[in-house]
This record gives structure tokens, sequence and C-alpha cells, in this order.
């Protein structure tokens, strides 16, 4: 079941939300920790039993770590079990394949092998597991109330699936109590709305162009304004595909109740690489930045070492996306230009024009979703040859057949969404609705515009068939 389904929207949502707020204030978290295991089994109903388990385990280790002399013994148990569940899921696939082709390359037999599923959401919630039993170890938070209240942080439906990756003593005090208004409901049906309208009404419409541009990698109807036309559909795709799953988290989160930091912030219009990190996935870069860059030592070491820092992030970063080569590959590409960042570009850039460094950030971008984008090297090669080739074509594919009209009028609202928070006329509009004292005008402004994209978004779903969420596979 996801977010922009109308079995969700009309279905799970509101019998949900009755249920909730029929239930004494007291017992809202067992309704929640019941409705989020419902939602999760719907689509996984294989993984809950796993699921709620290490989960169940991790609480258990963590009020040890918390009370035991011997704290590292047991966080290093704790992350021996968290990292070995998810490299067993994600992973194991992956090298027992690379290992059979190895032995093949030999004239060896390879191993024989069960293909394992992935569970939904794995990379997620342990990422957010693990980060709750080190702060535990660190003494930043102390352990949940008790397992149901851990349960819930883990489980709760919003951001199980694809994030935002929540820290525990971020939510920690909420678990306990938490505001319900009308105010909050009406603010999270609103961030609701806007996120399941980025999603259906642009990112889906991408995803279509994308994925028939991409089919012709490699043959000769790939042009070069194929090709960029492409590659800037996709990043219009992921960009609203998740930044619009966060918004829509975030706002069944305030309909319950519960406050979740932003994921996103307008990354496209960042003028370094290293800004585009802080602006795009934020909960994931902060889990790298507290959990394992720092331990590594940060910055406070020689600068080798700190490039070697980068470097190792994010290579993880990109193993986490996904168990690919091409995964990894986009992560240390990154990686390596956040060093150029540190090493020159960072202060060179701050003498150039604004729009040169965002144009000079999104092309570096675009690269890299070629990578991450691609299954294979050997498509990624090709699509990049078409993108720098300056050969006529002579193809009979026509535009029309694969953007069509309406193609193109969501490819230009995606750019422009995607820009214009980098102009001043944007953050004055903005600063002005925050300051108005015309409450009520700012009310209906936003039911109206919350009314239009659901209503919108409820036409497309009932006449397309097109609806995946990139994230759901990590």
């Amino acid at each position: 079941m996801v977010f922009s389904s109308l079995l969700f929207i009309f279905g799970f949502l509101p019998i949900f939300l009755g249920l909730y707020y029929m239930t004494p204030v007291r017992w809202r978290n067992i309704t929640a920790l019941v409705g989020s295991c419902f939602f999760y089994a719907w689509g996984a109903p294989q993984f809950i039993f796993v699921l709620c388990v290490s989960s169940i385990i991790d609480y258990v280790l963590s009020r040890i770590i918390h009370k035991t002399h011997r704290k590292k013994v047991f966080l290093i148990i704790s992350l021996v079990l968290n990292i070995g569940l998810l490299g067993y899921f994600k992973y194991a696939n992956f090298f027992v394949g690379e290992f059979n082709d190895l032995l093949g390359l030999f004239g060896f037999t390879g191993a024989h092998w069960t293909y394992i599923a992935l569970p939904i959401g794995i990379s997620f919630f342990t990422f957010q597991k693990i980060s709750y039993l080190v702060d535990v170890y660190r003494g930043t938070t102390t352990p949940a109330r008790n397992v149901f209240d851990f349960l819930l942080y883990v489980v709760l439906f919003p951001q199980l699936i694809a994030g935002p990756i929540v820290r525990y003593h971020d939510v920690a005090e909420q678990l306990k109590t938490r505001v319900h208004s009308l105010e909050k409901i009406f603010e999270g049906i609103y961030r609701f709305c806007v996120g399941l309208g980025k999603k259906v009404l642009i990112a889906n419409v991408m995803g279509s162009v994308a994925d028939s541009i991409f089919d012709l990698t490699g043959s000769p109807d790939m042009t070069l304004s194929f090709a960029w036309v492409g590659i800037i559909a996709y990043a219009l795709q992921i960009y609203f595909d998740f930044a619009g799953y966060s918004d829509m988290a975030i706002g069944l989160g305030k309909m319950m109740g519960f406050d979740f930091l932003e994921n996103f912030n307008a990354p496209y219009i960042s003028q370094t690489i290293t800004e585009f990190w802080r602006r795009w996935h934020i909960s994931l870069s902060q889990f790298m930045r507290e959990y394992i860059y720092i331990p590594l030592g940060g910055n406070r070491v020689s600068s080798r070492r700190t490039y070697i820092n980068m470097l190792i992030i994010f290579f993880i970063s990109g193993l986490w996306h996904g168990a690919a080569w091409t995964f990894i590959v986009w992560g240390v590409y990154h990686g390596i230009f956040i060093c150029i960042d540190k090493m020159f570009w960072g202060s060179i850039s701050k003498k150039l024009p604004k729009i040169i460094n965002i144009g000079i950030t999104f092309f570096i971008v675009l690269v890299g979703w070629i990578f991450f984008r691609s299954e294979t090297f050997a498509q990624a090669g090709y699509y990049l040859q078409a993108m720098f080739s300056l050969a006529s074509s002579t193809t009979d594919v026509l535009w029309v057949d694969v953007i069509g009209n309406r193609g193109w009028l969501v490819f230009a609202l995606g750019l422009f969404f995607s820009f214009i928070p980098g102009f001043k006329l944007y953050e004055w509009v903005v600063g002005k609705l925050k300051t108005s004292q015309q409450g009520f005008f700012r009310i209906c402004i936003k039911a109206c515009t919350a009314g239009l994209l659901l209503a919108l978004s409820v036409l497309s779903l009932a006449n397309a068939s097109f609806n995946p969420f990139i994230y759901f596979r990590f």
C-alpha cells in the first residue's frame, strides 16, 4: 500500500484516523502501533515478524547498554545484528552473484543460491534503530520508557517505508505526549496534498518520460536532445518522487500530532555539491555525519584522512542506496566532488555568479543520476556517449511519441518549481505570506490549494497505472 493510491487515500487513512481520534488519548500510541503494523503487513506480511522481533531485541539491548558498564560490548552486538540483518536481506544476492561470476571466469560452477526477497524499507528502519542504539550508548537519550513506545518509533507508518530517518531524541517527548489540534490536522492535510501533487502530477509523468528515453539507450534512436531531456526528466522524477513522499510523511505525522524534521530543501538550487547534500535527503546526510563521519574522525584529523573519511561516507551512501556497482560509483562520484569542494572549489565558487554555480552543480548532479538510474555500466556508458555526441541522427522516433504535450507542460513546471526557490522574488513572497496578519486569507489559500491538488491527483490516479515510489526498493 502506497500513500499515492486510492486505497490508502479513501480506505486506510480515513479509517485509521477515525479510530485514532476515537481512542482515548492515553491509548492512542497503541492504536497507532496496531495501525502501523497492519499498514506494513499489507505490503509485506512475511516480514512483519522480522521487523517486530528485531525491534524488540534492539529495545532489550538498549536497556542493557544503558545500565551495564560494558556498554561497548553490547553496542557492538546490537550493531552486528542490525547490519547483519541488513546485509543478509539487501546484499546477499549481490555478493553471491558477484562470487559466482568470479568463479565462472575460472571455469568453476557457482554456488547454488535461492534469491532472497527484500523487506520494504529495511534500509530506513535499520539506520533509524542504529541511531537510537548509538544515542543510548552516548547518553544522548535514555531508552524508551516501554517496548510499545519503541516499537511505535520504529514502525510508525508515515516514515517506516521511505523515511525520513527519524532520530529517537527528536520524537522521544512526542511519544509520551503531543499536541492534537484542528490547526495541526489542517496543516497535515495541506502538506500531504502538496506531497501527493508532487508525486502524482509531476514525478509520475516525468518517470514515464525518463523510462521511455532510457529504453532507447544504445539504439540509433537515442539522440543528444533525447538524452538531455531524459536525464533531466529523471532528475525531476526522483526529486519530486522522494520529496513528495517526505511531504506526505510529514503531513501524516502532523495529523497524528507528530512533528518530523524536514528532509528536502530545494536541492537543485545548490551552488556546490557540499550544499546539495545539505539540502538533499537531509536525514540521511545527518545520519552519515553523526554516526559514521564524526566517529571516523571527521575533519579533526589530517587533510588526507579527512578526504578518505569523506570517500568512505559516500561509498557507504552509494551501497546503502542499492546492491549494485552503479550505486557505489554514484556514491564515490559525489564523494570526489565533496573533496574537490573542500580542496579548492568551495572558495572559487564564492567568486562566481550564483546562476553559474547552480548550473555547474546541477550538471554534476545530472551526470551522477545517469549511474544511479542505469542498471549496468554499459547502459551508463551508452547514455553518456549520447549526451555528449554531436553526431547527427536519422531517428524515426518523434518527440510527441516519447513525451507528448502533457509531458512538456509537466517538464516545464518541474523545472520551474525546482529552481524558483533560488530567486529573490520567491523568498519575498514566502516571507510576506508567513508574516501576513490575514490568517483567514492564508487558510483559504491553503485549503483551495490542497483541494485542487487532491482532486487533480485523484483524477490522475484513476486513469493511470504508473505509480511506483523510487525509494521503496531501498
